[in-house]
């Protein structure tokens, strides 16, 4: 049985642009890099390069692998009190 994983374009993109924006890399994010990497034959050399820009940061401590699933942040409720 063989399940075959497929990338959205720009994915690895957007995933950098918001890890590197919240310093942080989640575990849904790293999940993300795993499905990229069991794919790796059919990675281009951008997608690949941005994996290593990610792991890279990690190691110099600019980018912060975390448990939570995201780093989305609920936002505050609007109502007002008279």
């Amino acid at each position: 049985m063989s399940i075959q994983i497929c990338l959205l374009d720009s994915a690895l993109s957007e995933l950098f642009a918001q890890a590197t924006e919240s310093g942080h890399l989640t575990l849904a994010d790293r999940y993300g890099l795993l499905a990229a990497l069991l794919q790796a034959e059919s990675l281009t050399d951008e997608e690949r390069s941005v994996i290593d820009r990610m792991l890279y940061a990690i190691v110099r401590g600019r980018l912060r692998a975390v448990d939570d699933i995201s780093v989305v942040q609920p936002q505050p409720s609007l109502s007002t009190k008279n």
